[in-house]
């Protein structure tokens, strides 16, 4: 049965260039036979599959007379045989030797698989610690007030023996064997496609150049321990619920002096019975009486702060919204800078009054009101 290429890569027979390209790099990523659980076969497939899919004139020829068109009179390369060729010397930055052409992208996939960007990176990131994620629950006054939070985290911290540096102290640092102090060492991988050649950090020195001829008694020469700390966060007033903070430097310490990762705080609020937040302002209600409506009133009003006096002028409707200002919550950041309180006004009729009010009421109708 001749190979649906379309089912290999997983997309439909009207899926765009970028979902195809996708697609490969998912399945490359996974298959590939220098990764652990790799399958050289369905590498070669789905590879094979690419070549064709990624290309608009072999797509256009695949879809009208199916595989093994070329063999048709559609022209162009087959797409076996891949481990013939010799790509030796190649590094993500410089892409693939001359005289095969694996098709846009396919430098990106071999960065993702074997690490790194080539012979020009750094490798600077591979020593930061992890980041760390925490979640909290704050309540709706602790919204709008600000709040301190204590979390108590077991991370990895900067050895406090050697500082980080891996080393045992008084010992000397002298220049690594193993790069002969350059901090990166060239590395050969064969596949299906061939030998490649990619220069990555050093493993001995991680990039330092430099050794301890004895490791630290505490750390193991890894520069960190995991131990466990009390970090104090102050969550600042106007925060939104599901909101995250970034703490910088107070993740995981990295490896022999790299960088820390953040520590990322996703706040969450909880409701409250009588006040909802649209922005900076607070939404509120309040209930008044017939005769309050028409003839007007001061009435008591809860704030998130306390209690203030708010005027109900005659002839006030239900449904109004009055607006108290300063009484909502503070801009994030610019705590001096506070939303309002915006009450809105229920007029309660009586469901059933009692004669004393019905003669009223009547009196009030003959009066026109």
């Amino acid at each position: 049965m001749a190979a649906d290429y379309y089912k290999i890569l997983g997309v439909d027979k009207n899926a765009s260039d970028d979902e195809i390209k996708k697609a490969y790099r998912k399945l490359a990523h996974k298959h590939h036979p220098d990764k652990q659980g790799g399958n050289a076969e369905k590498f070669k497939e789905i590879n094979a599959a690419y070549q064709v899919l990624s290309d608009k004139s072999k797509r256009q020829q695949y879809d009208q007379f199916g595989a093994g068109f070329e063999q048709r009179g559609g022209g162009g390369q087959g797409f076996g045989g891949f481990g013939g060729f010799d790509f030796g010397g190649f590094s993500a930055q410089g892409g693939p030797a001359s005289g095969w052409d694996f098709g846009e992208g396919f430098e990106d996939i071999f960065s993702d698989i074997f690490g790194g960007r080539g012979a020009g990176g750094s490798g600077g990131g591979r020593n930061a610690g992890r980041d760390i994620q925490v979640d909290t629950e704050i309540s709706f006054e602790e919204m709008v007030s600000g709040v301190g939070r204590d979390f108590s985290l077991r991370r990895m911290t900067t050895c406090d023996v050697c500082g980080g540096n891996g080393g045992e102290p008084g010992t000397k640092e002298e220049t690594c064997q193993t790069c002969k102090g350059a901090g990166k060492v060239q590395q050969a991988s064969r596949s299906i496609f061939g030998s490649f050649t990619q220069v990555i950090v050093c493993p001995t020195c991680h990039g330092k150049g430099k050794t301890f001829a004895v490791k630290c008694h505490k750390c193991g020469g890894e520069g960190r321990t995991r131990e466990q700390q009390n970090v104090h966060v102050e969550i600042p007033a106007g925060i939104s619920d599901g909101q995250t903070i970034s703490v910088q430097g107070q993740g995981e310490a990295g490896e022999r002096g790299g960088r820390s990762g953040d520590l990322y705080i996703n706040v969450h609020v909880r409701s409250h019975a009588r006040f909802e937040r649209k922005g900076n302002n607070l939404l509120s209600s309040e209930h008044i009486s017939f005769s309050q409506a028409v003839l007007g009133d001061k009435i008591e009003v809860k704030t998130i702060d306390g209690s203030v006096k708010m005027k109900i002028p005659a002839g006030t409707q239900s449904g109004e919204i009055f607006r108290i200002k300063g009484q909502g919550v503070p801009e994030l950041n610019r705590p001096h800078y506070k939303g309002d309180q915006l009450v809105t006004v229920i007029v309660d009729v009586p469901k059933n009054p009692n004669r004393e009010q019905k003669r009223i009421i009547e009196d009030l109708g003959k009066a026109g009101l």
